[in-house]
């Protein structure tokens, strides 16, 4: 077996890989919603909202394929859950940036400086409550066992 192979056998692993596949997801709707004037807060929030969707699908499929939720009610619950664990992570993600875009001297509160850090530490808070709370079904019956 490979190292890639042996490696792609950690959830963490998975989820990280998802998570820096939505960064540039994340940075290139920053820029769309900041050049359509939305300003640099709401635009972030926008932005992770559109990250979230597409880490979500990268999730189901990949990190947490055996416990997916299936059909689309289910896919529809499961994202709605998704959303709410992760906004725990997102609002960590979103206010390490505000914070060090308002408070942070220089160079810390550099625009690109501020979204990498609030995205690592958002990372950390979403695995955790996207295994705990999201991703737990029970597959043999088919049913959520989850807290939402």
């Amino acid at each position: 077996m490979t190292l890639l192979a042996r490696l792609s056998r950690f959830s963490i692993l998975r989820f990280a890989v998802i998570g820096a596949l939505g960064m540039p997801v994340d940075w290139c709707a920053l820029q769309l919603w900041l050049h359509l004037g939305t300003g640099p807060y709401f635009g972030r929030v926008l932005a992770w909202l559109v990250a979230a969707t597409f880490t979500w699908l990268g999730n189901r499929y990949f990190t947490f394929a055996d416990s997916r939720a299936r059909g689309p009610v289910g896919a529809a619950g499961e994202w709605l859950r998704f959303l709410a664990a992760n906004a725990v992570g997102g609002l960590v993600n979103v206010g390490l940036y505000s914070v060090m875009l308002r408070f942070a001297p220089p160079p810390f509160n550099d625009l690109n400086l501020a979204f990498v850090c609030g995205v690592l530490l958002g990372l950390v808070f979403n695995f955790v409550l996207s295994k705990k709370m999201v991703f737990r079904r029970d597959v043999a019956t088919d049913t959520f066992k989850g807290p939402i």
